[in-house]
């Protein structure tokens, strides 16, 4: 068995690797990020099971489960592109959750006192892009798809870890978008830009949204882009209760992953349960 030390290189090719297997583009920052932790952490040294043992326990002190498992799949197919199959470690078992935590679960009111702080703060782009995210349900990594020819349709054709769908844009956002790309002198390609005229990164547009929590008193638990697509995810399906529509419209492959999104909260369930009035 050949030894293995985990070196920048070695992660920069793992990550070309991804790239050419045209995994997403979240795919490949999320591991981008975690992966250094990992080279960090070994320092160079050869790299041993009983080593990589030590490093999953000091995740569990300083993730959630799913946090941990997401840096374990990570490393695992690394060390699977390295050709140590022996080095992969297990996940962990997480026990599937019947409610969302209460207090991660952004209200339709939060959402509402989010965007009007922003348009107080006189940050437009990112009032109109926290109600693009929630008015379609459309990813981050997906917004570079807004442009102004899509604006003009009324609807963006997104291309997305290899499918395809369409996202219809409300006509109220359609109008607010056609009104900012006018007044920035936006003229073609996507609307949502940095002054260069580059795409937004997901993590400016997360520490955006953060500044915006105290003044909308939010917590800032509940304040993340993603956050926004399950606030549109619970509200479409109040109207609809078509679940297989909702996974077509948020680009799922698996109807297990929209469950997720539509999951509810334990206090809903409670107010469920007292409407019942099943006690006599």
């Amino acid at each position: 068995m050949k030894e293995l030390v985990v070196t920048k290189a070695a992660i920069a090719s793992y990550l070309q690797f991804l790239k050419i297997q045209e995994k997403s583009k979240g795919t490949l920052e999320k591991y981008q990020r975690e992966l250094p932790d990992l080279e960090r952490y070994l320092k160079g040294k050869k790299v041993a099971k009983e080593d990589l043992l030590v490093w999953k326990e000091e995740l569990e002190k300083r993730y959630s489960p799913a946090g941990v498992n997401g840096r374990l799949v990570a490393a695992n197919g690394l060390f699977s592109f390295l050709g140590r199959y022996d080095l992969r470690l297990k996940l962990l078992k997480i026990q599937k959750e019947i409610f969302t935590s209460e207090e991660k679960e952004l209200t339709r009111a939060e959402y509402g006192r989010l965007v009007r702080t922003a348009e107080k703060k006189g940050k437009e782009r990112l009032s109109l892009l926290i109600q693009t995210i929630c008015a379609t349900g459309i990813r981050v990594s997906e917004l570079e798809f807004i442009t102004v020819a899509a604006i003009k349709r009324g609807r963006a054709e997104v291309n997305c870890k290899g499918k395809r769908r369409v996202i219809f844009l409300p006509v109220r956002l359609q109008k607010k978008l056609k009104a900012y790309a006018a007044k920035r002198g936006i003229t073609e390609g996507a609307v949502f830009t940095t002054k260069s005229g580059r795409p937004l990164h997901r993590g400016n547009i997360w520490a955006e949204m953060k500044k915006l929590c105290k003044d909308a008193e939010v917590s800032p638990e509940k304040v993340f882009p993603h956050n926004l697509r399950h606030l549109f995810a619970r509200i479409f399906y109040s109207l609809d209760k078509d679940i297989a529509k909702l996974a077509d419209m948020l680009g799922h492959s698996n109807i297990e992953t929209t469950r997720i999104y539509i999951m509810e909260s334990g206090r809903i369930h409670r107010q469920k349960l007292e409407r019942m009035r099943l006690v006599l």
